[in-house]
């Protein structure tokens, strides 16, 4: 039976941990922490808990698809559709409402933006075309070298989809008014990028949310990497927590072993899931790799507060964006100028609105999401703190009478924490997806074509980041395991 290590038990890790395992390997996974999930865990106090990092679950048919080649039954999961999608409040006092119905969205945008409704129509019907080609084109293909990504076909694909325009300009060819523009491009927020420094590819993000719906895990999408582990073990997989792998062994040009304090192991094959850009850490003097000169840029950061609330709000629905007087010039200030906005955008995540048992019976846990910088250059302990009480108190005027005085826990969590958690630069969604840091140009699932046996797998690799896309960055790493190393 041949054996493979996993670096990590993040989301990737353990997707790739399960596949391996129903291909009859021998697996074990490595983690430096006292829990799996990585990115994917829980707050709690108390009776109150709520998910530390991701709440939305977009293409929910492609996570479900990829558990269930791993061997794990659809029905371990429970996925709650959230509909309305969510809801955008804008400073100007509009608050626009996203639907998964196509007529109803498009009289909703009519409704507050009288001519612009015909511009979706228009954008849904192109990205109908669009889409499924871009999803075979970039989420399901690795691209090992240059010329498998520079061909005419893909070229002309990347044309249709704007690459060589950011997200913000791309949807800018179907809406005019800034406000739409807004709601139509935050969606570069999810993945850490801004609307005007992200690839128009992704574009394809605001479709999909229409298309195949929001929806959130029943108990927390924490409850995930628990439903993997107890999958993995109970399959005869083997996971070592506090446990950090130092280093690879790498034999003319086969990565043949890892280290960790207990001694070296010898393995056929490494599945790594850290943050890409320390992996350079573990492979010390080796001649195949090509070192990258310039570092990676991080993704965005975000200040999270956690709070439970004695209080409920009928009319609040589960996911809320509230956007100051300009999201250009505000998020301007986080890629640009890196520095917190004196007018943040935030997000809200209120799970009670869909899941009864998110908190104790007439309470609330609310999840509140600040896209800041990096952990770099800023002092989070001076700075979080009234970041913080800015943004509650807006929360409150704007959508949620009564919270302060309702609360009953509050924790925060900063990119300063992120860094210590082995986030890249405190960045929460990995490397950043700008140009030259996407597709081609992105850390592949066989990050170094001339070393056989090391792959990765997570939001720092091809295709990049969000729950699902990570799941499928693991599955083609280990595809492409499988067809190097046979069984």
């Amino acid at each position: 039976m041949k054996r493979a290590a996993v670096i990590g038990a993040g989301i990737g890790g353990l997707t790739s941990a399960l596949l391996l395992n129903r291909q009859g390997w021998d697996v074990t996974v490595y983690e430096r922490g006292s829990r799996v999930g990585g990115r994917i865990a829980f707050e709690q106090e108390g009776d109150y808990r709520i998910d530390q990092g991701p709440t939305i679950v977009l293409l929910p048919e492609m996570l479900l698809g990829i558990l269930e080649e791993a061997g794990v039954e659809r029905s371990k999961v429970e996925l709650l559709r959230c509909d309305p999608l969510y809801r955008v409040h804008y400073d100007s006092g509009r608050v626009m409402t996203k639907m998964t119905d196509r007529h109803e969205q498009t009289a909703e945008i009519e409704r507050l933006f009288p001519g612009e409704g015909r511009g979706f129509t228009r954008f849904m019907k192109d990205m109908d075309t669009l889409f499924p080609a871009g999803r075979a084109a970039f989420l399901e293909q690795m691209f090992p070298r240059k010329r498998d990504f520079f061909t005419p076909s893909l070229m002309a694909l990347m044309g249709r989809l704007r690459a060589h325009k950011s997200v913000r300009k791309a949807v800018g060819d179907y809406f005019e008014h800034e406000e739409l523009l807004d709601a139509y491009s935050l969606q570069s927020l999810y993945i850490g990028g801004s609307p005007f420094g992200t690839p128009g590819i992704y574009s394809l993000l605001p479709y999909a949310e229409h298309e195949y719906g929001i929806w959130m895990v029943r108990g927390g999408y924490a409850a995930l990497p628990e439903i993997l582990e107890q999958e993995l073990l109970a399959r005869g997989g083997k996971i070592k927590l506090q446990t950090e792998v130092t280093g690879l062994t790498i034999r003319n040009g086969v990565c043949t072993g890892i280290e960790t304090a207990e001694g070296a192991e010898n393995v056929d094959a490494v599945v790594y899931n850290g943050d890409f850009p320390h992996l350079n850490g573990l492979l010390k003097q080796t001649p195949e790799v090509t070192v990258r000169r310039k570092p990676y840029r991080p993704s965005s950061g975000c200040v999270l507060i956690y709070a439970g609330v004695d209080k409920r709000w009928d009319d609040a629905v589960t996911h809320q964006f509230f956007l100051p007087p300009s999201l250009d010039g505000s998020l301007k200030e986080v890629f640009q100028k890196r520095r917190i906005p004196a007018r943040p955008s935030f997000y809200v995540f209120n799970p009670a609105a869909v899941d009864d048992t998110a908190a104790p019976s007439g309470q609330s846990v609310l999840y509140f999401l600040i896209p800041v910088p990096d952990a770099e250059g800023v002092n989070w302990e001076e700075e979080s703190e009234a970041l913080a009480e800015r943004v509650l108190e807006e929360a409150e005027q704007r959508g949620f009478p009564g919270l302060r005085a309702a609360l009953r826990w509050k924790k925060l969590r900063t990119p300063a924490d992120a860094a210590r958690d082995g986030l890249y630069g405190g960045g929460s969604f990995g490397i950043a997806p700008v140009l030259f840091q996407s597709g081609v140009y992105r850390p592949q699932p066989k990050p170094f074509p001339k070393i056989k046996g090391l792959y990765a797998a997570g939001a720092s690799v091809h295709p990049g980041g969000g729950v699902p896309i990570v799941m499928q960055g693991a599955r083609m790493a280990v595809n492409q395991l499988m067809k190097e190393m046979g069984t």
